[in-house]
């Protein structure tokens, strides 16, 4: 479970491709659609047009997982910041009612455009 007391910083490269496909994509209800993966050292977060999907991979052979749904549906506010010449990390936080804030931090040439649309979108109608 994500710490969402602390604000937890997840530090993610873009994967570039789905991945996990077989393991998120039992998850998705209908009208889902994937956007992005992004990978930690072996946590990673699923996002789709709907949501994102944190997921902690617990224990010594990351057999047992930990799957957090965040709905946009539930975002009060969003912010984000885009890569800079020197600086190259973006960084997206979210503030959920009833849960605070979560901050994720990118490295590298992610879109992270594209998820604010999809957030905004669900967030603005």
């Amino acid at each position: 479970m994500i710490d969402f007391q602390n604000g937890d910083i997840f530090k993610l490269r873009n994967t570039g491709r789905f991945q996990n496909e077989k393991l998120i994509a039992p998850l998705f209800v209908s009208g889902e659609e994937f956007l992005g993966e992004y990978q930690a050292i072996r946590d990673f977060v699923i996002f789709t047009n709907k949501r994102a999907i944190a997921v902690n991979v617990q224990g010594v052979t990351g057999k047992k997982k930990d799957f957090t749904s965040l709905p946009y549906s539930k975002i009060q506010l969003f912010s984000i910041e885009t890569s800079g010449v020197l600086d190259l990390d973006s960084e997206l936080e979210i503030y959920l009612s009833g849960v605070g804030k979560v901050v994720f931090e990118f490295t590298g040439q992610s879109d992270i455009t594209a998820i604010a649309r999809a957030i905004g979108e669900s967030v603005l109608s």
